[in-house]
Order: structure tokens, then C-alpha cells, then sequence
């Protein structure tokens, strides 16, 4: 995918660092700039060094979240199992004169860490309408027609199982949402089995999906709205379109008026997490400088230093002709790349887990797991992520090829769509995040996040099972070379030795 300006940008699960992007010409010894982090030293050579390798690897943040899940239900479950409700139940009170906000660790989590997770997938959705894979309408016609056959047909499927239970129905939107940290992490342990267009139309289709759950929430999992309060939110972001379009361009501006539009979402009643993503639909995604001006402008810059290192005050002169090079630098670089790149890696490293730890805490030994696996609302989360993403996407997407509105990725059978629909059923933080907004009642949660569990495992292994059964371009050269009877030398374009 190409940036504005015709600077490559790089899908946010697969943003690494620096060292691991550079062409193979470049040797880490060879950078340009090397920091404390690439040096031979004992701590960053065997700890830091090892940890940005795994971050770069793209089930990473999947590990990371399973991890966080584990020990959460470990918490909840061990020999001190009852501090686990304790613990996140803490209150917790900021009163500054007149203002008193008061907040348990779980809610903190859920309505203010959560908030930069839902800006990053702000950004996402941004950067993939306008240069991605869904700012093209024609190409993002399938994949967002998939998504919307993976909503409704779970959707139906659990309202099937609950539809005599007035409270219970409300949890109908849990069975919507894909997870795409444990998607992506699926997907990259089948290698080349799935071919990068078909793992884009996943992505896609999970942006897509993001963008129907977040509806969702907004729509219908609002109460008690204050106009009064909703209408500051919508005045400050008007205030941020304002400032972008004035060319203010100080970051400490907009993260204070940030958290001022996100408290007047919390306070509106509507859920404060979707702040985030309406600054993400904000965000610049063009750079203040176009690539021509970045290398004009240093070019003329850097022409400067012979005459300023004969200078009387070279130092100086040199110290503010670099900080200006550094400021045309920054400001080369769209905001909404500069944040994603920044930002992404405390999502997918730290508040996810964090919200995992906070949320997946199942204590087994307060519930009647046989009775809780077989309610309407364990069943009709379960079948619904597994079966109806499985339907529904393919369906919606056979319906969609079959009348002419897009084609089946490349190299990408029907039956290896399948297995990509069962992976979208793998819903994790976006419908444990709906559980909590749906139910109150805490039998009706413990069900909603059995379901979860049960479906997201039985999504991975049922999908994982699908396309391991394909196989990699090179496994499927080998096969063909054998059917045609060539040598292996002949193929490979090399003569055997003689004899």
C-alpha cells in the first residue's frame, strides 16, 4: 500500500522497528543513526534486541494477549482467586475543587485505556480509506459485503437462542466482532499456505467488521444520553478540524483537547471509548511536507554546513540548522503515520493485554459451568461466532462474486475462504468489550464469556485445520515437478554432475 506523497505505509500489525525494515544493502553497523538499543552491550544485545525481533514477528501480540488471558484466568482460579474481583473492583478518585470523577481499575481500563485502542483502530480504519485496501470501492466492495454477512448471520443466530429473554437479547451484538490480534497471529503460523491477497481480504474484512462493531456501540449499547454534554464533544471536535485546517501543529495541543472531547463522551453517556475513534477518523493522514519539499528543503539545509562550519559560531549555527532538519523531518511524515507507528505497539503490547487481564478473569469455581455452557447465551455466542462468521461470510461473499461485485482473492480456493471465514469467528476483545456493555448481570457475563473462550478456540483450531491442509507455493512446484517426472536439477536450472 502506498502513502501520500508515494511513501510506502506498511499494515499497522505489521509495523516493526526500524533495524528490521532497512534493505538488505544496509547493515545494522552501517545505519545512519545508531542508538544505545543496537550496540554490542550485554543488556540490549540479549534483551532489548531479542524483544524487538518478537514484536516484529506477526503472531506477537496474539502471544502476547493468549498470555495475558492465561494468567487472568490463573488469577481468578488460584489459591487467591477472590482478589482478582477485589483488586479490579478498587475504586479509584480524582477530585480537583468542584471536579470529582470516581472510577474502579476494571472501568479505568474499559472507558479510558481502552480509549487509545480504540484511536489506533481510528487510524487504521483511516489510513485503509484512503490508502488502503478500502479506498478503492470496487476492492473494498467484497471484503466489506463479507464482513457484513459476518455480522448479521451471527447476530440472528443468537438472537434464535435468546429471543424469549428480553434481557439476555441485549448480549446480540457480542457474536459480531473479529479479533484481529489472534487472527493475524493464527494466519502467520500457516506461513505461505494462504497467499498475502487473501490475507489482506481478511485484514480488510476485519476493518471492516471493527467499523460495523463500533456502530453498533454507538447505536445501541448508548444509555442515559445527555444532549448537553454530547454536543460539547461534537463543538471540541469541530474545534480539532478547525486547528488542523489552521495548520496548528503542536501535538500537546490536540492531546489536551483530546481528553477534553473524550470526557465529554464519557459524561454524554455515549461510550467514551468511541472518542478515540472519532480523533482517529481525524487525524491527518497527508504530511505537512510532500516528499519533493522534504528533499528540497534538507538538501538546502544540509548545502549550508561547509559555510557554517567556517563560521565564527559554526557550533551554533550547526546545532539550529540541525534542529531545523529535524523539524522538516517530523513534519514529513503524516500524523496519522507518525501516532499509528508510535502508538501501535502500546496497543498491541500493553493495553490489550492489560484489558485481557482485566476482563478474561472467569472464576469457575462461583458458576455451574454445565448449566453456564449450555444457556442461551453460551450457545448463541458460541455457535454464532463459529458458525455464523463461517455462513455468513461465506455466503455474503459467494453472493457477492456470484453477482459481480468482486472476486475471489488470488491464489484463494472456496474452500480456503472457509478457513479464513472460521478464523473471523476467533472474537475476543471486541466481544468481551460488548459483554460489559451488554449485561449487567453477572451470570448473564460469565455465559457471554464462556461462549467467547469456547468459540475463539474452536474458531482457531477449525480454521487452522482448513488451511493446513494447503499447501506453499514451493510444496506445490515439488508436487508438480514430481507429476511431470523433472529432475530436480533441471527444475532448479543446474545440470547434474557427470559422471
Amino acid at each position: 500500500m502506498l502513502q501520500a506523497g508515494g511513501r510506502r505505509n506498511e499494515p499497522a500489525n505489521r509495523i516493526m522497528p526500524l533495524r528490521t525494515t532497512l534493505p538488505a544493502m544496509a547493515r545494522p553497523e552501517e545505519r545512519v543513526h545508531n542508538t544505545w538499543i543496537d550496540s554490542n552491550r550485554a543488556l540490549p544485545s540479549r534483551f532489548v534486541q531479542p524483544l524487538q525481533r518478537f514484536m516484529s514477528v506477526e503472531a506477537a501480540g496474539g502471544i502476547v494477549l493468549l498470555v495475558a488471558t492465561a494468567l487472568a484466568l490463573l488469577w481468578a482460579n488460584g489459591p487467591f482467586g477472590e482478589t482478582y474481583r477485589t483488586f479490579w473492583e478498587t475504586p479509584f478518585v480524582i477530585e480537583i475543587g468542584g471536579f470529582h470523577l470516581e472510577e474502579d481499575f476494571e472501568h479505568i481500563v474499559n472507558d479510558a485505556l481502552m480509549v487509545i485502542f480504540f484511536f489506533v483502530v481510528g487510524l487504521e480504519i483511516k489510513r485503509e480509506l484512503v490508502v488502503g485496501e478500502l479506498r478503492d470501492p470496487k476492492r473494498a466492495a467484497l471484503p466489506a459485503l463479507a464482513a457484513v454477512g459476518g455480522m448479521v448471520v451471527p447476530a440472528l443466530i443468537y438472537v434464535a437462542f435468546n429471543a424469549g429473554d428480553g434481557e439476555a437479547v441485549r448480549g446480540w451484538g457480542i457474536p459480531m466482532a473479529t479479533d484481529i490480534a489472534f487472527a493475524v497471529g493464527v494466519i502467520s503460523l500457516l506461513g505461505q499456505r494462504v497467499s498475502a491477497s487473501a490475507k489482506l481480504f481478511l485484514l480488510a474484512l476485519a476493518i471492516a467488521d471493527d467499523i460495523g462493531a463500533i456502530l453498533v456501540i454507538a447505536i445501541f449499547y448508548t444509555t442515559d444520553l445527555s444532549v448537553g454534554w454530547l454536543l460539547a464533544a461534537v463543538a471540541g471536535l469541530l474545534i480539532m478540524y478547525a486547528s488542523q485546517r489552521a495548520q496548528i501543529r503542536s501535538t500537546l495541543y490536540y492531546v489536551v483537547l483530546g481528553i477534553g472531547i473524550w470526557f465529554f463522551v464519557f459524561e454524554s453517556g455515549v461510550h467514551a471509548t468511541l472518542a478515540g475513534v472519532a480523533i482517529g477518523l481525524m487525524t491527518p493522514a497527508v504530511a505537512y511536507y510532500s516528499d519533493d519539499q522534504f528533499r528540497s528543503r534538507a538538501t538546502w539545509i544540509l548545502d549550508r554546513y561547509d559555510m557554517e562550519a567556517a563560521s565564527p559560531t559554526a557550533r551554533e549555527r550547526i546545532d539550529a540548522s540541525a534542529l531545523e532538519l529535524s523539524e522538516v523531518a517530523y513534519e514529513s511524515v503524516s500524523p496519522l503515520d507518525r501516532l499509528e507507528h508510535t502508538l501501535h505497539p502500546w496497543s498491541s503490547f500493553l493495553i490489550i493485554p492489560i484489558f485481557a487481564l482485566a476482563n478474561a478473569g472467569l472464576r469457575f469455581a462461583d458458576i455451574d459451568v454445565g448449566t453456564a455452557i449450555t444457556s442461551g447465551v453460551a450457545l448463541g455466542v458460541a455457535l454464532g461466532l463459529v458458525v455464523g462468521k463461517i455462513v455468513g461470510i461465506t455466503l455474503a461473499t459467494w453472493l457477492a462474486v456470484r453477482f459481480g461485485a468482486g472476486a475471489l482473492p488470488r491464489r484463494t480456493s472456496w474452500s480456503q475462504l472457509v478457513g479464513l471465514a472460521a478464523i473471523a469467528g476467533i472474537g475476543f476483545t471486541v466481544s468481551l468489550f460488548i459483554t460489559e456493555l451488554a449485561f449487567t448481570d453477572e451470570i448473564l457475563i460469565d455465559e457471554a464469556k464462556i461462549g467467547i473462550f469456547a468459540a475463539s478456540i474452536a474458531a482457531a483450531v477449525i480454521g487452522y485445520t482448513i488451511l493446513r491442509r494447503f499447501k506453499t507455493p514451493s510444496q506445490l512446484i515439488e508436487q508438480e515437478r514430481k507429476t511431470m517426472g523433472l529432475d530436480q536439477y533441471e527444475l532448479e536450472g543446474e545440470a547434474p554432475a557427470q559422471a
